[in-house]
């Protein structure tokens, strides 16, 4: 069921919800640079919130009214977490800010609309001894090490193909040596990564690219898939991997094509127990790179610049988790703690 036919009487004007849906869409693409995911979100979100008040009546764009949103809002609340509210929020907000900039309603009925506060919740990391053993690990596994985890529990044999290991071991240090998202890893092409000065393209959130450094660890794992596993692995990929990523991506699948992102998060999560870490995914992993960049002395716009955060304080939030750790090791140390 389109929108138009969900709403029958939007707009006496010939410009029906879905008209202005789409424009709003267009509008999105050409000036906001959303991903396809967000940029999804945001118009189900306007659609679903059009559509709740069409139920009770409300048709048309320029009758609504502030308090035809509050309902909504109080309507969704009920169902829906705080931070699911925010990016609902969020998205309505910018609909209709976008209406009233483009003359489509005389007011602004979403402009007061205040957005849900969510209670801060402080990242997932590893200590700097965690990381480096899950490191260490990984690439001592690229190596052929028979894996046992640092608990003493052996795990089942390893039977990935040694240029799998090599894969491997390079996706884990790249993610922490640079901090950077799974999809943007995913993403990385064999030209974006610059050995002469160990620096890597990237492209992030609203098709941003951005350049970040990588260390000696990270280079050296690089290298040794580069030269030695990534040709295995073309030499038996699948005939039906795309041409296109097989030559240009920087990290394969074990068919051939640019790897996905499920893949990735089935090897963090691998090597963080392998390694007898807290299981993680990549994101703590980003977590973790942010936090013991700040930990050493990292300044807080560089760190901002290096994870393609738009807001400084997003990128606040690891001085936090640096503060709650110096706390708890204050705890632990201090004689008059």
């Amino acid at each position: 069921m389109g929108v138009d036919d969900r709403f029958p009487d939007a707009g006496s004007d010939g410009h029906g919800l879905e008209d202005h849906l789409n424009a709003y869409a267009t509008f999105l693409k050409a000036n906001k640079g959303l991903s396809a995911n967000t940029l999804r979100a945001y118009l189900a979100d306007v659609d679903e919130c059009l559509h709740i008040l069409a139920l009770r009546g409300v048709n048309d764009l320029r009758e609504i009214t502030p308090d035809d949103l509050r309902s909504w809002m109080a309507h969704e609340s009920r169902t829906h977490a705080r931070s699911s509210m925010a990016r609902k929020v969020v998205a309505v907000r910018s609909f209709f800010s976008w209406a009233y900039d483009h003359g489509v309603i005389a007011t602004d009925p979403a402009a007061a609309l205040a957005t849900p506060k969510i209670p801060a919740v402080l990242p997932t990391v590893l200590t700097k001894a965690q990381a480096a053993r899950m490191m260490d690990d990984a690439d001592a596994e690229a190596q052929g090490r028979d894996p046992t985890t640092h608990a003493g529990e052996t795990v089942p044999k390893d039977n990935r193909p040694t240029a799998i290991r090599l894969r491997d071991a390079a996706m884990l240090e790249t993610l922490y040596a640079t901090g950077i998202r799974v999809a943007e890893l995913v993403g990385l092409d064999m030209n974006d990564v610059d050995f002469s000065n160990r620096t890597m393209r990237v492209t992030g959130k609203g098709n941003k690219q951005r350049v970040v450094p990588f260390g000696a660890p990270a280079a050296r794992a690089l290298i040794r898939w580069i030269e030695e596993g990534r040709p295995q692995v073309l030499h038996g990929s699948d005939d039906g991997a795309r041409a296109g990523d097989t030559r240009t991506a920087l990290f394969l699948g074990v068919r051939g094509g640019r790897i996905n992102q499920r893949v990735v998060r089935e090897v963090v999560h691998r090597e963080s127990r392998r390694a007898g870490v807290p299981d993680i995914g990549p994101h703590a992993l980003r977590h973790s790179a942010a936090t013991h960049l700040l930990d050493g002395g990292a300044d807080l716009r560089e760190v901002q610049e290096m994870l393609g955060h738009a807001s400084l304080k997003t990128t606040q939030r690891y001085t936090h988790v640096s503060i709650e750790q110096l706390k708890a090791r204050y705890t632990q140390a201090f004689p008059r703690a």
